[in-house]
């Protein structure tokens, strides 16, 4: 069975979906970044970087970083269809797109939230927040005019990459999407509305 800790509102989230449309049997374990529950020495022997997700898989270990997890997920259930086979050419598009994400959005949106943590400057926070904004806004940008195909990233495949651009689209200032990326809004949408992903999509963001 697989471990999951984390909360609401994060990346968690991301993991849930997969585990769940994989069909992995797991549990979840709640760790309020709210609280400072991640930052309590317990938390900190699962995670020493005191950061939520963590996935602790059946033989025991952990993981960290909620793309990793989310391939890892993909390739230990194959007849779930989350990711093209390794070494094709579908899942070097599929995970070429996954990194791009996590490099680009995921750190930017981080910068956007918690521009303090990203200056020494105390004064200089506004002006990371903002060009946070401005660069991840043109990552959505570059993607959108990518994404070519229906109805998922991939064509007919679901897969784990449409699951972390659902996550990450509901970061997004309200509204923005539908009105600069249509594309990406109508994939998220349909990623929100799968039978499986729908009460996760309810619990962390409400049918906004």
């Amino acid at each position: 069975m697989y471990t999951l800790y984390g909360t609401l509102q994060t990346g968690t989230c991301a993991v849930q979906a997969a585990l769940s449309e994989a069909g992995a049997e797991f549990e979840q374990v709640e760790i309020s970044t709210r609280k400072g529950q991640h930052l309590t020495e317990e938390y900190r022997r699962i995670n020493p970087r005191q950061q939520v997700p963590a996935l602790r898989l059946p033989d025991g270990s952990v993981m960290t970083e909620g793309t990793a997890m989310l391939l890892h997920i993909a390739d230990a259930f194959p007849a779930a269809r989350l990711a093209p086979a390794p070494g094709t050419p579908a899942r070097a598009q599929h995970d070429r797109w996954l990194i791009f994400f996590a490099v680009n959005v995921y750190e930017g949106e981080l910068r956007k939230l918690f521009g303090d943590r990203y200056t020494a400057d105390p004064a200089g926070a506004a002006a990371v927040q903002k060009a946070a904004d401005e660069y991840v806004d043109r990552q959505y940008r570059i993607f959108e005019e990518a994404l070519t195909r229906q109805p998922f990233i991939l064509g007919e495949q679901f897969t784990v990459l449409d699951i972390y651009v659902w996550m990450l689209s509901q970061w997004m200032q309200d509204g923005w999407l539908a009105a600069h990326c249509p594309k990406i809004d109508a994939l998220a949408k349909r990623v929100r509305n799968r039978p499986i992903i729908a009460p996760i999509h309810a619990a962390n963001f409400g049918w906004q």
